[in-house]
């Protein structure tokens, strides 16, 4: 099976055959009149012929059979799956959902498919230009039935149970504290182990890429070499019963049946790949001095706009650090943003905020303001200033986005989750102002 074995690196021109076929990959050219071993050359890109070589994505893929061999498309049911943004009038309050319910295997068998919930999101996948969130939550393997996105890529979180993702290009196994990205038009499967949940961040028209460091200079953050690529594995499997493969196709599911899997690839080449990357390896970059950085020293993934510096999409991190700034008071400081942000948690507790918990999730909208809530307030104002761990044992994360996002029905109601008391965590904020304050002498 080859699990656990993985490329290193981001972005990079990778080369992988399966052990079992040695010489599968075609030498000096990618679609030989005749491959070894009689496979099918298939080339699978990631972005336009003639995009510049360093956004120019594509994969040559060496298959018993080519995907194409399928019975037609059909519409299926999308569940709580959509790209419907009107669905209920906007909402710009602060929001917070309580950890969202994994339904239990005895009462109801749900996969990753079934399982899939939109929070919010906004633009259009037609247009190729927008984001959408989403939860998952299961208790069931994906048997003999994969997935494709033709709409984006997915930026996955698992916050609860590992996740073994089949792939056209090999296997991952993904635990919580890891995340994984499955780009557009790949197809993959999901086994669980139990009650699984996890978010989902959908980017239309862009991928994710490694956010310049500017004057950092060549290392930190999330450093190239611990993104980790599958290795090749296929299975010459026929499945007389039928093989589906679910497509999402501008916002909606289809499905369509062949008698064979899809994971069928021998061998394969080019930098157009699933990875995974271990969040314990993000180098984090903090204040040494007084003040409270932005958050964008924590961006592991950006998924950039074609506005210089304004991404579709954020993928940040809070992780354990070290907290030193002198005369400053330490917690994230209160906010209006021009972006929206939507935080989850792993695990742990999230430093800034009592009641956010694991599996949970808050919404702060475009210039909805936000900040600490009143006990982090008084004791942080107050904290004798010292070397501290800060969020150890915890892992929260943010997708932040330059849209302004709406959040669905299911989001709003039907998920029965939404924290309507969360506005309350600041409403004992004293007024602490003097207007007989005076600087104190030195």
């Amino acid at each position: 099976m080859l699990l656990g074995k993985y490329m290193s690196g981001f972005g990079n021109e990778f080369a992988s055959e399966d052990p079992r076929c040695p010489g599968s990959l075609p030498e000096g050219q990618n679609n030989p009149q005749v491959c070894p071993y009689g496979l099918y050359a298939e080339q699978l890109s990631g972005s336009a012929f003639t995009c510049p070589r360093s956004t120019n994505k594509r994969s040559w893929l060496y298959r018993i059979l080519p995907s194409v061999r399928h019975k037609p498309f059909t519409p299926m049911s999308c569940g709580d799956l959509t790209e419907n943004w009107n669905e209920v009038e906007p909402d710009p309050n602060q929001l917070r959902w309580k950890p969202f319910i994994i339904p239990k295997s005895s009462e109801k068998k749900v996969d990753f498919i079934s399982g899939l919930h939109t929070v919010c999101g906004a633009g259009d996948s037609k247009s190729r230009n927008g984001i959408a969130i989403h939860m998952y939550t299961c208790n069931t393997s994906m048997t003999d039935k994969c997935f494709q996105n033709a709409d984006g890529d997915f930026l996955i979180v698992p916050q609860q149970g590992e996740i073994l993702i089949t792939t056209e290009f090999g296997k991952m196994m993904v635990e919580p504290n890891e995340i994984c990205v499955i780009q557009q038009g790949m197809r993959f499967s999901v086994d669980v182990f139990g009650e699984t949940r996890g978010y989902i961040l959908e980017v239309f028209g862009a991928h994710f890429e490694l956010p310049d460091l500017g004057p950092i200079g060549a290392n930190g953050m999330a450093n190239p070499r611990d993104f980790q690529t599958p290795v090749a594995w296929y299975e010459d499997r026929t499945v007389a019963t039928g093989y589906t493969v679910v497509n999402k196709y501008q916002g909606k599911l289809f499905s369509c049946q062949q008698d064979f899997s899809p994971f069928n690839v021998v061998a394969w080449h080019g930098n157009y790949t699933p990875y995974k990357y271990n969040l314990e390896n993000f180098m984090v970059i903090n204040c040494v001095a007084f003040d409270h950085a932005d958050p964008s020293i924590f961006t592991v993934l950006t998924a950039k706009s074609t506005r210089p510096g304004v991404a579709i999409a954020d993928f940040v991190i809070f992780p354990p650090r070290w907290g030193v700034a002198d005369h400053t008071f330490r917690p994230p400081y209160y906010h209006r943003n021009c972006m929206s942000e939507f935080m989850g948690l792993i695990k742990g507790h999230y430093e800034a905020k009592e009641g956010f918990q694991p599996g949970g999730a808050s919404l702060h909208s475009i210039m909805t303001p936000h900040g600490p809530d009143v006990d982090c307030f008084e004791k942080n104002s107050t904290a004798v200033l010292k070397p501290e761990r800060v969020a150890e044992g915890t892992m929260a994360f943010m997708f932040e986005s330059s849209f302004s996002m709406a959040v669905t029905k299911w989001g709003l109601d039907t998920c029965h989750r939404l924290d309507k008391s969360y506005y309350k965590c600041w409403e004992a904020l004293k007024n602490h102002f003097n207007p007989n304050w005076k600087p104190s002498s030195k």
